[in-house]
């Protein structure tokens, strides 16, 4: 199967972050190399390194990117170990980086990844196909009360108590195996009166099952400040979100950034002495076209923000 996705929000990313004709970037979600594609096609000497814990997005983007061959460095890691990663490529900094978060069009349409509620597959949801742990191993492993706690969470379920008690009681009598068994466990478990009309009962559970598997927002906050302290001076960094929780906390590490004295309001004068090491470039996020939608319809939650460091 193909490895294809469409990069969302690409022209708005492609426009913030400035790029620069010699300058070295990081794609640290590499995907199928769209992102990366657009930055080294602008600048004309630039260098990239790409990074992607899944070794199937590094083999597809490793051939779309071979144009640019001699330029890109390719990284099969998780974007979380960028201090290190540039530690060992003697890199002491970089001009921009973009971190697209979503799930690639990929992985979502390969049944056997297991990340669809829409293809039966067996449950396993790993970004990294050799990661420890699998959907199949929190469905089943976990107790009543953790699943409980992911679901609502994670995925913002209000019925996440009864779907967790639906599941433990479910597998009390054979494991949960496959996305197809889990999807019938959750539709059991929503009264049909409580389905959100144009939304798949399973959607927040699938995605919270995601989220946990893969620690996306354990590691999110100090991937945010670790990329930020690799910056060159108005060096820019791109985060694009696809759920409320993530952008949440994107806006939130931005912010405190961005921000200079934490003194009490009542002081004179500042003791504390901490300074901004950034400033927020997009106040607002930067949402999705019309026309965009209309193209690719996953970019619906998409939600790009963007940092740049201070001198």
């Amino acid at each position: 199967m193909e490895f294809k996705h469409i990069s969302v929000l690409f022209e708005e990313t492609m426009q913030y972050l400035n790029i620069k004709p010699d300058g070295l970037y990081v794609d640290g979600t590499l995907g199928g190399g769209g992102h990366a594609y657009g930055i080294l096609e602008r600048s004309a000497n630039g260098r990239l390194v790409g990074i992607d814990q899944d070794r199937e997005a590094i083999a597809a983007a490793k051939e779309r990117l071979a144009p640019f061959a001699g330029r890109v460095v390719f990284v099969n890691r998780n974007f979380s170990g960028i201090l290190e990663i540039l530690r060992e490529l003697h890199i002491d900094g970089i001009d921009g980086a973009v971190l697209d978060l979503g799930v690639s069009s990929y992985q979502l349409d390969n049944a056997g990844r297991g990340f669809s509620y829409m293809q039966d597959a067996k449950l396993d949801m790993r970004m990294n196909p050799d990661g420890d742990k699998s959907a199949y191993d929190v469905v089943n492993g976990y107790t009543k009360e953790e699943l409980t706690r992911i679901f609502y969470e994670y995925g913002e379920e209000n019925w996440a108590k009864r779907i967790a008690a639906f599941i433990v009681e479910r597998r009390s009598v054979k494991p949960l195996e496959t996305t197809g068994e889990l999807v019938e466990v959750i539709k059991a478990a929503i009264p049909k009166k409580a389905r959100v009309e144009g939304s798949h009962p399973a959607k927040r559970v699938f995605q919270a099952i995601r989220i946990e598997v893969n620690g996306e927002l354990e590691i999110l906050k100090q991937s945010v400040k670790d990329f930020a302290s690799c910056l060159y001076p108005g060096g820019r960094l791109a985060v694009i979100t696809f759920h409320s929780l993530e952008d949440r906390i994107v806006k939130r590490e931005f912010n405190a950034l961005a921000t200079g004295c934490t003194c009490p309001k009542e002081f004179p004068v500042c003791v504390c002495g901490k300074q901004p090491v950034a400033k927020v470039v997009t106040k607002k996020p930067v949402l999705p076209t019309r026309e965009e939608l209309d193209r690719n319809p996953r970019a619906k939650s998409a939600k790009l923000r963007i940092l740049e460091k201070r001198s």
